[in-house]
């Protein structure tokens, strides 16, 4: 079995925390800003002093309420300020926070609370109030509901808690601190389920830190530690992978600001003006195809193309000896023309972006290191506190997820499945010995991702055990790759290869509404036309051959798609079809959609 390790530089002391950096940034450098927080439309500096005396606050408001070491304490909201000024109360009152995406139904918090046994539960708005009134009241184990946004007369929950701790000394909170211990669980986050009911997944205080640490000790850590810098976080913390970068930011000393306004991101980044960036692929194929968009649109779409290719050449040349004189000439043209206002595009200060959740793709890689803001690639999994393993700078091979972070090991088993050991890697679900029996063997973490380890210790993902096709013909077919380039044309949406037991491969293919209108403009289609208007129109078939017989050039004959279906709706997380995360959930696609597979193997 190929392995690859990567010796520890940290030791973790057993009475640390995740909540210690608090308190440890209010004593040392207590005017330093730690947050940046959107107050009436203006970023307003929180510095370490002030930002500890509210976790203060509000962890007193919840000893005051009854929560004692180790209770859970759910929360359910979107990335704003409130969310690590809540998380962090609940470690310094003992108790382990639950994260609830905000976008969850009635049945999906249910589940949580029941298994969770949560004895607390904050939302963030009126609209998630009224969506779990009805299960939380059913909750056996929950005491109250708290709400953070105010609501008519009723003050917010920040503002309810530290009223509610008026009375309890600020001993007590540090008391609590000091008696967490770094095995203790910090956080129980629950799979967001593309398969089955999501399990708990229970971190401890000691994976945080290791995760954090393992951050900062990376080169990436030469930029999170230097003086000002700061990002804008947009990624839901409900998920890993925004948690632990922003507590690895926060340790770092690099100051944090949230939006979840999504639609508005562009110029959000103008007026946040971050150095470096946390996202999922999707964010960046968005940044890409809006741009190429915008410039077919205004007439300028071939310049846009040349210099997009020349961007992924010169990136090249960087693993290949270097870029000749006349690959730089061009590179320089194109940098004023082009690559300065997708620059501007992210706030005009980016130096690098980081990039989990989702295979990135190696031309994405290539295109974005060509015009100024290198993509570092990383890889992870709830189950390892988020990255345990990511491209550093200095330290990148693009299109793979690059090395294993300090003290963690990485195995290829016989079938090709990765397999994980590290100070990151967590000890088990909450209330299932059964999965975590199957997940764990001999000290090794069961991805259940399929790739390779190179001899410098770059790990390279192909792919899920579980979403191989076999065809009818027994060909093993990996779809993540035909998907990825697939998602890349700027008019494609959503895209799902299909074909187990089946004599050849299919995919369905959704068409992204932001762009269709540009498309029918260049297109000569009436402006008000539909995705369902055009399923049979010859303009959009032709561009949607070319895009599949594009990604087919990746894979062989036997493995590329022979026939697909456009779908006049998208994959949404509303419908069910993708998780908070923009995966798929592909049990629900194949349901939901059976009828359409069905008609590609039809006749």
């Amino acid at each position: 079995m190929p392995e690859f390790s990567v010796p520890a530089t940290f030791t973790i002391p057993e009475d640390a925390s995740a909540v210690d950096s608090v308190f440890e940034f209010a004593k040392t450098k207590p005017g330093h800003i730690v947050y940046r927080r959107l107050v009436n439309g203006t970023w307003t500096d929180v510095n370490a002093r002030d930002f500890a005396e509210q976790v203060t606050a509000v962890a007193k408001g919840l000893i005051a309420r009854g929560v004692r070491p180790g209770d859970r304490v759910a929360l359910m909201s979107a990335t704003r300020y409130e969310w690590p000024l809540l998380d962090y109360a609940i470690w310094a009152a003992g108790g382990v926070t639950v994260p609830i995406y905000e976008t969850s139904s009635a049945e999906q918090v249910r589940w949580i609370l029941e298994d969770s046994a949560a004895v607390g539960l904050i939302v963030e708005t009126a609209k998630h109030s009224a969506t779990v009134a009805d299960v939380a009241a059913a909750a056996p184990e929950l005491r109250a509901v708290l709400q953070i946004d105010p609501s008519g007369t009723d003050a917010g929950a920040v503002a309810i808690l530290t009223a509610d701790g008026a009375d309890v000394s600020d001993d007590d909170v540090q008391t609590r601190v000091r008696d967490l211990k770094s095995a203790d669980p910090a956080t129980l986050i629950y799979t967001s389920g593309t398969t089955g009911r999501p399990k708990g997944c229970q971190l401890t205080h000691s994976n945080l830190i290791a995760e954090s640490k393992g951050i900062v000790a990376s080169t990436l850590g030469g930029l999170l530690t230097q003086p000002g810098v700061n990002t804008l976080m947009f990624l839901p913390l409900a998920h890993v992978l925004a948690r632990a970068v922003s507590i690895a930011a926060f340790d770092a000393g690099a100051a944090l600001g949230h939006t979840s306004d999504i639609p508005n991101l562009v110029p959000t980044f103008a007026e946040f003006r971050p150095d470096f960036i946390l996202s999922v692929p999707r964010v960046f194929e968005k940044v890409y195809n809006t741009a190429r968009q915008k410039a077919h649109n205004e007439g300028k779409g071939k310049i846009f193309d040349i210099a997009a290719a020349t961007a992924v050449e010169w990136s090249e040349a960087q693993d290949t000896g270097g870029p000749g004189l006349l690959l730089n000439i061009k590179h320089a043209i194109f940098d004023k023309l082009v690559y300065s206002k997708l620059r501007a595009a992210l706030g005009g200060k980016c130096q690098l972006a980081i990039s989990g959740g989702a295979p990135l793709g190696a031309r994405l890689g290539h295109f974005f290191r060509g015009l100024g803001v290198t993509i570092y690639e990383g890889y992870g999994l709830t189950e390892t506190t988020a990255a345990f393993a990511v491209n550093t700078i200095g330290n990148q091979k693009i299109g793979t997820v690059g090395k294993p972070l300090a003290g963690n090991a990485v195995r290829v088993a016989d079938d090709g499945e990765i397999l994980l050991r590290g100070p990151v890697v967590f000890g088990g679900y909450w209330r299932n010995e059964a999965a975590t029996a199957e997940a764990i063997e001999d000290g090794w973490f069961h991805t259940g991702d399929l790739g390779t380890v190179d001899a410098d210790g770059y790990i390279t993902i192909t792919g899920r055990k579980k979403e191989i096709i076999v065809t009818a013909g027994g060909k093993n077919v990996a779809p993540a790759q035909l998907e990825d380039h697939l998602r890349a044309h700027p008019l494609i949406s959503q895209a799902i290869v299909v074909g187990d037991q089946k004599p050849f491969i299919g995919a369905l293919i959704t068409i992204d509404a932001e762009a269709l209108p540009g498309w029918n403009e260049r297109n000569g289609k009436p402006s008000a036309t539909t995705v369902a208007d055009l399923l049979a129109d010859a303009d959009l078939v032709a561009e949607i051959d070319a895009a599949v017989a594009e990604a087919n050039k990746l894979v062989s004959h036997a493995e590329s798609i022979k026939k697909y279906r456009i779908l006049p709706v998208d994959f949404t997380e509303e419908t069910g079809e993708l998780t908070p995360t923009m995966k798929l959930k592909r049990n629900v696609v194949h349901t939901s959609f059976a009828a359409d597979i069905e008609k590609i193997y039809a006749g």
